[in-house]
């Protein structure tokens, strides 16, 4: 719950909206709480002797009277009406209850018109608290580490930003819209309540107690089951993308009914989670209606026993009964709107923890900026351990590139090559060693001077769903037409883009789907040409190009990569062989560091890879 007040304490930050808000509830109780008082004379004049209604000065004058008796004199004198307003009030039986009906109409309508805008408002005020949250929480979503990512899985991170803050928008705007309407028009009624007759109120007062108790362990249950079945609900998003985003595997190879047992299981457990919380919400509701029946019976028989001994005025009894049946009408919805803000807290919980995570290191304030890369890139004794991995995925590895060097990274599946390479961009942090480039450790630079500097193109291509410039511009806003054109030349994509029928204005379907996959591959080698980097990461960025298309971006790689450091990871021979220098890598270390012909002489790894895996090998000596 606290950290649900907490969130809610951000509709402060607009504090016009929020004031007029409260203004307009508070009028709208303060209009059906003086409709109630003034029926209160009239009621007690007919009731009591028979006789036609008064004179409104003297109803007015009765009306200060009980006020006055009611409340503290310092509280009451600014409450009472004035006598010079009393004195021209007019007179005779017609008038007054025209009167009086004209001022109720008059209420009804302010407390009405007060409690549309009071709706209105609070409705503005939770959806901007709304977008301003969701927009924090993606932000440090996307600011997490990546083993993060990895370790929990995108699809939980999702059902937080939408659905979590979802939950706390419903549950927010209940508390605040229904919920602060509804109390303010129970106090108004319970205060009007006490002004008639105290000594009838005070048994509601004491029944309200027992039906906060009430709530209040209910609300506790609810609580907990709320955030368990956000957590399933979670698992319920997971499966349903991967089954929705590897459609073409699981028809391949006839997996429906795998898949929808897969997702039946997982909607079983959420199932439970929810009904967990049946028996709470199902109790709270005639629980709080069977205590508000007996403290009405409780105060029915004292009223009765009250007017057969003459200490009780028959008029105030039914005003009195009136106002605490609108005071029980106001707060049984509570007994809903609670229950929702248990459910919004437990989401606020879910957002907290993520809210208050610890975002990757680099993006702090104060941190330099880090000089175009123009000398040396270089691991030190670096090592990289996965979650919930024994054995290290780099393992005390030493290297020094040159500016302008191209270096190839071979080695069997799972030898580390990618994960040493992703320490560049500093996507992990190695547990031991540092990475230096021109000599300064980059740990101690802001992460987006040096990401600014770095190009990358992976074998999983990742496209956005927009236009094709837009996809080659990602990363790049100021980049012209003219640079969109020549990156995409240069990657060999501008003949197939311009045969698309919108050209670059072709919408890219979801996950690049609309593509094949080397046309993805050359949208992603044109975008990183487009930054210009100092450092350009090839991870295996060729393997879904055909062997004549992969010459031709070859001979364009070769030109861009000219007084740029280049790392290559790849499967093809020929991508190999025209590196400066290739490292061969085994179970996370460097096994031998060399030419192509050096290699094939000395290194059996690189020999056994040469004849197993390389593409476009060439046998290897006897």
């Amino acid at each position: 719950m606290r950290n649900f007040l907490l969130f809610s304490l951000r509709m402060a930050r607009y504090p016009v909206t929020l004031a007029l808000a409260t203004v307009l509830a508070f009028f709208s109780a303060l209009g059906l709480g003086t409709a109630i008082l003034a029926i209160q004379p009239v009621l007690q004049n007919v009731l009591s002797d028979g006789k036609p209604v008064r004179d409104l000065p003297i109803l007015a004058a009765d009306l200060n009277a009980k006020i006055a008796k009611a409340l503290p004199s310092a509280i009451s004198s600014h409450l009472v009406i004035p006598q010079t307003i009393i004195d021209r009030l007019p007179r005779g039986a017609y008038d007054t209850a025209l009167w009086i009906f004209i001022g109720l109409g008059v209420l009804t309508v302010l407390g009405a018109t007060s409690t549309f805008l009071h709706s209105y408002l609070t409705q503005t005020l939770v959806n901007r608290v709304l977008t301003n949250l969701r927009r924090e929480t993606f932000r440090r979503v996307l600011k997490r580490p990546l083993r993060d990512m990895i370790t929990q899985g995108p699809t939980d991170m999702v059902s937080r930003v939408i659905n979590d803050t979802g939950n706390m928008a419903g549950a927010m705007l209940n508390l605040v819209g229904k919920g602060f309407a509804e109390l303010t028009k129970a106090v108004a009624a319970v205060v009007v309540a006490l002004i008639i007759d105290w000594r009838l109120s005070i048994i509601a007062v004491v029944a309200g107690g027992v039906i906060g108790v009430i709530i209040r362990q209910l609300s506790r249950r609810i609580k907990k089951g709320s955030r368990g079945a956000l957590e399933r609900q979670s698992d319920l998003y997971r499966v349903a993308t991967e089954s929705l985003q590897g459609l073409r595997v699981v028809k391949v190879h006839t997996a429906e009914r795998a898949e929808v047992g897969r997702f039946h299981k997982a909607n079983k457990k959420m199932l439970r989670e929810l009904n967990r919380v049946r028996l709470a919400r199902s109790l709270a509701s005639p629980l709080v209606e069977a205590v508000a029946i007996i403290a009405l019976g409780t105060l029915a028989l004292i009223a009765i026993k009250a007017m057969i001994d003459n200490a009780l005025d028959p008029g105030s009894f039914i005003v009195s009964l009136g106002a605490l049946g609108v005071a029980g009408g106001a707060l049984k919805p509570l007994t809903g709107i609670l229950t929702d803000v248990q459910v919004g807290a437990a989401a606020a919980d879910r957002l907290a923890e993520l809210l208050n995570s610890v975002p990757e290191p680099g993006h702090g304030l104060g941190l330099a900026k880090l000089h175009r890369h123009g000398r040396s890139l270089e691991f030190k004794n670096v090592s990289l351990t996965y979650h919930n991995q024994v054995r290290p995925a780099v393992d005390d590895i030493s290297l020094n590139i040159a500016h302008g060097e191209t270096v190839a990274f071979v080695g069997p599946n799972g030898c580390g090559k990618t994960s040493l390479l992703s320490l560049v961009p500093r996507l992990f942090e190695p547990q031991e060693g540092a990475v230096l480039l021109d000599g300064q450790n980059i740990r101690d630079f802001s992460v987006r001077s040096l990401r600014r500097q770095i190009g990358v193109v992976t074998q999983e291509t990742v496209l956005f769903s927009a236009t094709i410039r837009q996809n080659i511009a990602y990363g790049a806003p100021e980049a012209n037409e003219d640079d969109i054109i020549e990156a995409a030349r240069k990657s060999r994509a501008l003949d197939f883009i311009r045969r698309l029928p919108q050209g670059f204005d072709t919408p890219v379907a979801e996950q690049g789907m609309s593509l094949s996959g080397g046309q993805r591959q050359r949208l992603a080698i044109a975008r990183a040409i487009l930054r210009n980097p100092a450092i350009l990461i090839l991870d295996e960025a060729t393997s879904m190009i055909d062997a004549e298309s992969e010459s031709q971006i070859g001979e364009a790689i070769s030109e861009f990569t000219r007084g740029r450091t280049c790392l290559i990871v790849a499967h093809r021979l020929s991508t190999v062989v025209q590196a400066d220098r290739i490292v061969v890598m085994d179970q996370g270390k460097v096994v031998d560091i060399g030419r192509h012909q050096d290699l094939l002489a000395r290194c059996q790894t690189y020999q056994r890879l040469v004849r197993t895996q390389l593409v476009g090998s060439e046998p290897a000596p006897a």
